[in-house]
């Protein structure tokens, strides 16, 4: 499908990230059965609720703009989802293993969002749509969040997964995201 100006080039990208928000959902139920760690259970248990709340804010942005919600297949997330499961299924015998496998996972679906959101974002600010620029920005704000959220428990998930290797484990996280 051809885009040939700046309103369908949103409403592409309205229907790509309302994809990727419905495929993620799925894919972090699929997250929850297999997370074992109570702390990245509870995340997850929230994220879901998250993006329940965002996928109602996508309605609304498709309602305020006078279209139907309409997914358009989402290729990234699919990409980001088919890769979850398999490192999951790689990692599943080693259960603290498993719980960074999906830490990180997760933290690339928020990537994924907060980019698109971002874009959409600036695009709802040119044309001059004030009350989308808000509700985009609200998910905006849940997907940065939920990004920080997975960063910092990731070091309790890594050490955990290296006790139960016997592994050492040096705690150099003031390093790691050093523009954080």
């Amino acid at each position: 499908m051809a885009i040939n100006n700046s309103t369908e080039k949103f409403f592409h990208g309205l229907a790509d990230i309302y994809d990727a928000e419905n495929q993620f959902l799925k894919g972090q139920q699929e997250m929850l059965q297999n997370a074992t760690d109570p702390n990245l259970q509870q995340m997850i248990q929230q994220h879901i609720q998250q993006t329940q709340f965002q996928i109602e804010n996508l309605d609304q942005v498709f309602s305020v703009m006078g279209q139907q919600p309409q997914r358009m297949t989402c290729d990234g997330a699919k990409g980001i989802v088919t890769e979850g499961q398999k490192v999951i299924k790689e990692t599943k015998n080693n259960p603290a293993l498993c719980d960074c496998a999906i830490a990180a996972a997760a933290d690339k679906v928020e990537h994924y969002e907060i980019a698109s959101y971002r874009a959409l974002i600036q695009e709802a600010q040119f044309m001059g749509q004030q009350q989308v620029m808000s509700l985009l920005q609200q998910n905006l704000e849940q997907e940065e969040s939920t990004s920080r959220l997975i960063e910092s428990s990731t070091p309790q998930l890594l050490q955990n997964a290296m006790q139960a290797e016997g592994t050492q484990f040096q705690n150099n996280t003031s390093q790691a995201y050093p523009n954080y």
